[in-house]
């Protein structure tokens, strides 16, 4: 893998449950995870790498930060989200530039989607 200098180039999020959050991804995004103990887990698919790390126990809260996923099918993902037991914490709204909505996954990590108009 070739890496760009100053690009963001790893997401982390917090972890509270493993099979939780590996069904909720997988399910609605299709993204695929590595274990890599209990306590935390890569995935990919994004179009970035990440993962979930719970090894220090840390809480998911507003941390000011908004990751944005894209969707074709706004509708759609947002049904998704929701049969995957996602809460959703702003439903969809249009903003310049096209519509999105608030998601709370199952490790109370806030994510967001969007759509062009």
């Amino acid at each position: 893998m070739t890496h760009k200098n100053h690009s963001i180039n790893y997401i982390e999020f917090p972890l509270v449950d493993n099979a939780a959050t590996k069904a909720f991804y997988s399910g609605v995004f299709g993204w695929t995870f590595q274990d890599w103990g209990p306590t935390y887990i890569s995935f990919t698919g994004a179009e970035v790498e990440g993962g979930f790390n719970g090894q220090d126990a840390v809480v998911a809260g507003a941390s000011g930060v908004l990751v944005v996923l894209y969707a074709d099918d706004l509708e759609a993902t947002e049904q998704k989200v929701r049969d995957a037991g996602g809460e959703i914490a702003k439903g969809i709204y249009a903003f310049p530039g096209g519509r999105r909505f608030h998601f709370v996954d199952p490790n109370g990590n806030e994510l967001a989607v969007w759509s062009e108009k």
